[in-house]
């Protein structure tokens, strides 16, 4: 295909649109505690960062048993590029190229490192009262931690005194929150989590709750400590969320992408959101870019909602403004899905 002016300029952009998905950085590293660097625990802690790993790009807790993965099960050392001590914790790097395929190879589909960003408002609760988790302290230390282990990319808000006054037990436990989502709209997030933690007998315990577009999702989650606790909510967060962006072997298909409103900035967001489906760009045309995908369609509508895209109806009115009419316009494709900003 012959490259316009415009296009060639795409190309070459080094700009980005703001965006609201995040890549997820450290997706392939994994923390592990150990007691000692005994090559019996070496291999014990190596098997529990590949379940880590596996369940992180899967979000299925089944899918470390599958048949495909018995080899890595005995040996996971053949996916790690490296792996150091750094005090009381085996930090394990596994080799994306490699993992990815043999996870494939197993018929596991994958969660791209593209995941939603979520804002949490995390209050927390004991004999001294309610607090709010904001970004800079050291308390929110567990959470940030945990999201590193569950392969989640947070946000967490100031937690100034105006925030303070928001996130309050009733605010948090709203079926629909309208105030914390006014005081969110400055962090420009795609998911909402309210979670509302409070000890007991020296446990935590935590409920949740969780939104996303127009979806939501809640639940409890409990732990022996902090640290505990923040990993159960956020793998809980993780396994409701991954069903939504994870094809399951044989779902995915061969689709076509218009998208009407493109510029520099969105060319180069459109290229990093739809590069899990093996994208191809077919057809440029004025602000009107098609692409070829490997997709299901529910996947695809859920990855481009997060860059803020609507779905325009297969019997809309065109979105070429000088397209010819309905009555001499060509069959639009069945495999056609367009989308507009």
């Amino acid at each position: 295909m012959r490259l316009s002016a415009p296009l060639l300029a795409l190309c070459c952009a080094l700009l980005s649109l703001p965006s609201l998905a995040e890549p997820v950085s450290g997706l392939y590293q994994v923390r592990e505690p150990v007691t000692s660097q005994q090559p019996d625990e070496r291999g014990t802690a190596l098997g529990k960062a590949l379940e880590t790993l596996v369940l992180r790009l899967t979000g299925d807790s089944k899918a470390i048993q599958v048949s495909g993965l018995e080899g890595v099960r005995k040996d996971p050392q053949q996916l790690v590029s490296q792996y150091v001590y750094e005090g009381d914790t085996l930090v394990v790097d596994f080799d994306p190229l490699t993992t990815d395929n043999k996870l494939r190879g197993a018929g596991l589909a994958l969660w791209s490192a593209n995941r939603p960003s979520i804002l949490v408002w995390w209050l927390k609760s004991n004999n001294e009262g309610n607090s709010l988790l904001g970004d800079a302290q050291e308390a929110a230390a567990p959470l940030w931690q945990a999201a590193q282990n569950r392969g989640l990319p947070l946000r967490l808000p100031l937690a100034d005194l105006q925030e303070q006054l928001v996130a309050t037990p009733e605010h948090l436990s709203e079926n629909e929150p309208d105030d914390l989502r006014a005081a969110s709209e400055r962090y420009a997030a795609d998911a909402l989590l309210a979670v509302q933690a409070h000890e007991e007998d020296g446990k935590w315990k935590a409920q949740w709750r969780l939104w996303l577009g127009d979806s939501r999702e809640q639940g409890t989650s409990s732990g022996d400590s902090e640290q505990a606790t923040a990993d159960a909510v956020l793998l809980a967060v993780s396994q409701r969320l991954a069903p939504r962006f994870v094809v399951k072997p044989g779902a995915a298909s061969a689709l076509l992408v218009q998208v009407q409103g493109a510029n520099l900035a969105r060319y180069a967001e459109l290229e990093r959101l739809l590069e899990p489906f093996s994208a191809r760009l077919s057809q440029v045309k004025g602000d009107q870019v098609t692409w070829q995908v490997n997709a299901s369609s529910e996947q695809l509508r859920a990855q481009l909602g997060l860059a803020g895209l609507r779905e325009i109806p297969a019997n809309a009115a065109p979105l070429d403004a000088a397209a010819p009419t309905p009555d001499s316009a060509p069959a639009v494709p069945d495999n056609l899905l367009r989308f507009s900003w």
